[in-house]
């Protein structure tokens, strides 16, 4: 049963060793990210699950020891998913599911058992919500880790570059994560997150599955565009 979740944006700019200069900017999703985490903690979960976008390389299940990397980033530092179990790490985290594990690592996350899931930006909703209600039956007490990036379409300079629809998209991505709507999630349409490259969409759609039923209570940490694109901070316990 899923007994918390956090929310966090996956861009690898939130390491600040990537963002170097800039890495200022970001202090406050940092910040955010933290207690976030801090809710998923307090929890005491049997088994916490990251979730993030993949791509068709890293979707699919990554078991604890797995590793990633920030190489293709210009930056030589790698990250570990959970313990160092002295076997086979497998395959390569994705890029949104190294962000969660450099974050696990930063707040000291350790005792608790560790998997990750990549899941195709282009899953449709009925997948995403099947594959959370399974997350969720993993054992008694489940918290998730729920990596993604609301639209980048939000200015001009944005990666998608501006788009009028964006700013409606985070909105209504943000008062669903805040308010732990599970609904609303679901009702996120899949074509207009696609076309605003919203990552999150996903991820997000997971979380409302495995969320069914559990009576959690949603927060929003931290709501803004830099860089145009969209990230949202939320807990739910």
């Amino acid at each position: 049963m899923l007994v918390a979740a956090a929310v966090c944006p996956c861009p690898p700019l939130l390491v600040p060793d990537v963002a170097a200069g800039a890495a200022p900017e970001l202090d406050a999703a940092r910040t955010a990210c933290t207690d976030a985490l801090g809710v998923l903690a307090a929890s005491r979960p049997d088994l916490l699950i990251v979730v993030g976008p993949a791509d068709q390389a890293g979707r699919g299940v990554h078991h604890e020891g797995a590793t990633g990397t920030f190489e293709e980033f210009g930056v030589a530092l790698d990250v570990r998913l959970g313990r160092d179990l002295g076997e086979t790490a497998g395959r390569p985290l994705p890029p949104s599911l190294a962000v969660g594990a450099w974050l696990l690592a930063r707040t000291g996350w350790a005792d608790t058992p560790v998997e990750a899931l990549g899941v195709g930006e282009p899953l449709e909703a009925a997948r995403c919500t099947e594959n959370g209600r399974a997350l969720a039956g993993r054992a008694d007490r489940v918290a998730l880790l729920v990596m993604g990036d609301g639209s980048a379409c939000r200015t001009l300079k944005a990666p998608g570059y501006l788009d009028e629809r964006a700013a409606g998209f985070d909105a209504a991505a943000s008062h669903a994560l805040g308010t732990a709507d599970t609904d609303a999630l679901i009702a996120l349409d899949e074509e207009l997150a696609y076309e605003l490259k919203a990552a999150g969409r996903a991820p997000w759609q997971v979380l409302a599955g495995a969320a069914e039923g559990a009576g959690l209570d949603g927060r929003l940490l931290y709501d803004d565009a830099p860089y145009g694109v969209g990230y949202l901070v939320a807990a739910w316990s």
